[in-house]
C-alpha cells in the first residue's frame, strides 16, 4: 500500500505483489479515517508494509496508527520530477508511486514513530526555538525604539548591558499619557522590554523540560564532553525514537552529512563533503567538536597530528564529526535497547 498525504484527506492506493493496482482511494484525517484505511486496505489480503509520504509532516498521525497495527511503515520520498513529467501528476499516481517504491525495494527507510520522549524533545525544542526567534526580535526592535527617542529618555538608558537595559525599560512610566512621542516611545519600550522578560522566563522552561526529558531517556548523552542540551536534542531528533531503524552508525553518520561521498574516478581515488544529510544535526556535531577543540587536550592532539599529515584543518575537524557521529550513535542506541531501561 501507498499513502499521499495532505491536510485534510489521505489517498491511499493499493498494488498487488506482482506489482497490479488493485484500487485507490481518498480518506479523511481522522481517526475514523484512519481505522476505514486501514480496514480497506486489509481487505485485498494481508498487510505487511505501507508507504508513507511526509511520515513527519501531514503522515504522523497516520503512521502511529499502522505502526500501533503492526504495519511496517516506509518513508516514500516525492515521486521523481522527470517520472512526473511524462506521467503526470494526481494524488492517486502519487500513492500508486509511493507503493511501488516499497515493492521494488527503492524505498526501505523506516519511518520515525514520533511516540516517545524524543517526540517530546522534538515538540518542546520548536516552541523554545520560536521563543528566541520572538526574543531576538523584540530585543532589536527596542534598540530600534531607543535610537529614534527624545534625547532625555535615550541618555537615561545610555551605557546599559542588555539585561540592566531590559529591566530599566520593563520599569518605565509613560503616566497613562501616550500622546506625544515621547510617552509613545516610553510605553512602547515598557511593553517591548515585558514581552522579552516573559520570552525569557519561557526560554528558561522550555530548556527545563528539555533538560529533563533527556535526563530520563538518554542521560549518558548530556556527560558526553562537549554535549548539552540543544546539541543533544537536536541529535535525538535526528535519530527519532526508534534509532534502530538506522542499521549501523555509517547510516546514522549519512543522515548528519557527516559521512564522505566517494567521487573517485580511474586512477584518482577521493572523497568529496558531504553536502546532504539533515543540516541541523550536522551544524550540532560541529559545535560539539569546537567545544572539545577549544578545551580537550586530546582532540588538539588529534587535529595537530592530522594537519602534519598534510589534511588542513577544516577536513582534520570533518573527520572528527564523523568520529563523534559515531560516539553519539553508540550512546542514543544503547540507552534506547531494553537492556539499558
Amino acid at each position: 500500500m501507498g499513502v499521499d498525504t495532505h491536510k485534510d484527506t489521505h489517498v491511499a492506493a493499493v498494488v498487488s505483489v506482482r506489482g497490479a493496482l488493485l484500487e485507490h482511494r481518498s480518506f479523511p484525517t481522522t481517526g475514523t479515517g484512519y481505522r476505514q484505511l486501514l480496514a480497506w486496505a486489509q481487505s485485498f489480503g494481508v498487510l505487511r508494509r505501507a508507504g508513507v509520504e511526509g511520515t513527519s509532516s501531514y503522515g504522523t498521525a497516520l503512521t502511529r496508527h499502522l505502526q500501533a497495527a503492526g504495519i511496517q511503515v516506509i518513508e516514500v520520498n516525492q515521486p521523481d520530477k522527470a517520472d512526473r513529467r511524462r506521467r503526470g501528476k494526481t494524488d492517486a499516481i502519487d500513492a500508486e508511486a509511493a507503493a511501488r517504491a516499497v515493492l521494488s525495494g527503492r524505498a526501505t527507510a523506516l519511518a520515525k514513530t514520533g511516540d516517545g520522549p524524543v517526540e517530546m524533545v522534538r515538540m518542546f525544542k520548536m516552541a523554545k526555538d520560536s521563543a528566541v526567534k520572538s526574543r531576538t526580535q523584540a530585543i532589536n526592535q527596542l534598540k530600534a525604539v531607543l535610537v529614534r527617542a527624545d534625547p532625555a529618555l535615550r541618555e537615561s538608558l545610555t551605557g546599559l548591558s542588555n539585561p540592566r537595559l531590559i529591566r530599566r525599560c520593563a520599569d518605565l512610566d509613560p503616566s497613562g499619557n501616550t500622546t506625544s512621542t515621547r510617552s509613545a516611545a516610553a510605553y512602547t519600550l515598557r511593553t517591548l522590554a515585558r514581552r522579552i522578560l516573559c520570552l525569557a522566563e519561557e526560554i528558561d522552561d522550555l530548556n527545563n523540560q528539555i533538560t529533563s526529558t533527556i535526563t530520563t531517556c538518554c542521560p549518558a548523552l548530556l556527560d558526553c564532553y562537549g554535549v548539552g542540551p540543544d546539541t543533544a536534542a537536536t541529535l535525538l531528533i535526528t535519530a527519532g525514537d526508534n534509532p534502530k531503524r538506522l542499521h549501523n552508525e555509517a547510516s546514522f553518520a549519512a543522515l548528519c552529512g557527516s559521512s564522505p561521498i566517494d567521487a573517485s574516478s580511474e586512477k584518482t581515488q577521493r572523497h568529496r563533503l558531504n553536502r546532504g544529510g539533515d543540516r541541523q544535526a550536522n551544524s550540532a556535531l560541529y559545535t560539539i567538536v569546537i567545544a572539545r577543540l577549544r578545551w580537550n587536550t586530546r582532540t588538539q592532539n588529534y587535529i595537530a597530528r592530522r594537519q602534519t599529515e598534510g589534511k588542513t584543518r577544516r577536513e582534520a575537524i570533518r573527520c572528527l564529526k564523523r568520529y563523534v557521529a559515531r560516539e553519539i550513535f553508540n550512546i542514543i542506541t544503547r540507552a534506547s535497547s531494553p537492556t539499558t531501561a
